[in-house]
């Protein structure tokens, strides 16, 4: 790694090497010889012998590793064009087969099949991840299904519910993230043999005005380069309407997380739940005490620039004038790869992370015991009018009590002393004892949050995730670096 320029992070801190690969040079430019190659094929089968020979199909086959990347570069200086260039370097390697490669294409033919190929790799390699995170949240769910905590609305406390139910929430979300995601694989085209505005014109002339084999031509490409369809037509582009999809899908994914890491980091300030915590790991120069949560805080600022990039997809497909512009091409160089690098990087955060999240049950405990007093009044007005209580007099009583204990807690930083102050009020038709033991299972007051979470579990979960058990158990390169 060179220390004297710049380095992207992304790749120099954040990413997996699968997903590095992906978008990187070397499959970029093997898939583009793969592309001409299936074009070349194509040609031949479909009656282009007279022009194409199986020699040179060979010649074309034994060489798409086979790059001098000095001579491509040299070339693209000397004539400002990286596929010419790299056609005039692949005829160095099949001097017999030079005069047919790109035979008929455009430019766009080789960039536009590359890209939705990668695309589909990424998205392949982003669902496993996906699947990952989804079945890490799973055993947490089951874990803590039934461990009362603290709800909260507005950032306030609430009516309790169980760690476990709070998480089948992210997994909810995940799974409308994989749905979008599948959807978006279901639906992936190439971009076909259209010729250079769309019209096949060039390719009509091949065939000498054979519509049916032009027809043919653009359906068998994009076989041979592994589509089950083609876009119906085309301009010199596929539509970039596509790549705004594209980066809505990956984006959803940035949202979840972060989402899920704003909360984890606000669980850590409360002490109830945290991220893995290294047994080297710093968490502050200064305060030598402080764990602080900086996958979750990274994964949030990552996720922030995934969501960030979707304008700059609206913007590239609505200023593509006609049939193409060039003014999409360098900042797609830029957004595509880091589109995916971006959300692969979260989702390496996010199956680190939940993989070992910690819980503190007695401080979810004194948490409860802090706020439950306020929240189990209901529970203890019903309890005094079963024993002939006023239903009006003891809501009033519970009033005023209630407001003097809040006022305690807020004004005199005292403990919440609103059970003593009914148990020793003779207005109320029991002891202290009998109102602590109203309120000592936490678990009445979680409504079916247990249940719940075993019902998405069964029914939804676990069967998603048996269903996709191939590719949870294929190794995934989940490390962090930093």
């Amino acid at each position: 790694m060179r220390r004297d320029i710049y380095q992207e992070p992304l790749v120099s801190r954040y990413t997996s090497s699968e997903m590095q690969h992906l978008f990187s040079e070397e499959k970029k430019f093997t898939t583009w010889r793969k592309c001409w190659l299936a074009l070349a094929e194509a040609q031949f089968e479909l009656g282009l012998d007279n022009l194409i020979s199986e020699n040179m199909l060979n010649e074309l086959r034994n060489n798409i590793n086979n790059i001098d990347y000095g001579i491509a570069a040299a070339k693209e200086k000397e004539i400002r064009h990286d596929v010419m260039a790299h056609v005039y370097e692949y005829g160095k390697k099949c001097p017999s087969a030079e005069g047919i490669i790109h035979l008929g294409a455009t430019s766009q033919f080789v960039v536009c099949n590359t890209d939705l190929l990668i695309q589909r790799d990424a998205f392949r390699l982003i669902r496993k991840s996906l699947l990952g995170v989804i079945s890490n949240l799973a055993d947490f769910c089951s874990q803590h299904k039934d461990l009362p905590t603290l709800g909260y609305t507005h950032y306030q406390p609430a009516q309790p519910t169980t760690v476990g139910k709070r998480n089948t929430l992210y997994i909810q979300d995940l799974l409308m993230d994989l749905d979008y995601v599948d959807i978006f694989l279901e639906k992936m085209k190439a971009r076909g043999a259209k010729g250079t505005v769309g019209t096949q014109a060039t390719f009509l002339e091949l065939f000498q005005g054979d519509h049916e084999k032009v027809n043919k031509l653009d359906k068998l490409v994009s076989k041979k380069l592994g589509f089950d369809s083609v876009f119906a037509v085309t301009g010199q582009t596929y539509t970039r309407k596509q790549d705004m999809k594209l980066a809505e899908t990956l984006a959803g994914i940035g949202a979840t997380a972060h989402k899920f890491a704003v909360d984890l980091r606000l669980l850590s300030n409360l002490k109830v739940q945290e991220e893995p915590f290294a047994k080297n790991q710093t968490g502050s120069s200064a305060m030598a005490y402080k764990r602080n949560p900086m996958r979750s805080e990274r994964m949030t600022g990552l996720a922030r620039k995934l969501l960030g990039l979707v304008q700059n997809f609206g913007a590239t497909y609505g200023n593509q004038w006609f049939e193409r512009t060039l003014d999409d091409s360098a900042i797609r160089r830029m957004d595509i790869p880091q589109a995916f690098l971006l959300t692969d990087a979260i989702l390496k955060l996010f199956i680190n992370i939940t993989s070992n999240m910690v819980v503190y049950p007695n401080q979810i405990k004194r948490q409860l015991l802090a706020e439950l007093p306020f929240m189990a009044t209901e529970k203890i007005l019903m309890e005094a009018v079963e024993r002939g209580a006023s239903r009006q007099d003891m809501h009033e009583l519970i009033k005023e009590h209630s407001i003097a204990a809040g006022r305690v807690v807020k004004e005199e930083g005292g403990e919440n002393d609103l059970l003593q102050r009914l148990g020793e009020d003779k207005r109320v038709p029991f002891s202290l004892d009998e109102i602590q033991n109203l309120i000592s299972d936490f678990s009445q007051f979680t409504g079916r949050a247990k249940e719940q979470t075993e019902e998405f579990l069964d029914q939804v979960v676990y069967p998603l995730l048996e269903k996709n058990r191939k590719d949870l158990e294929s190794p995934l390169d989940v490390s962090l670096s930093v």
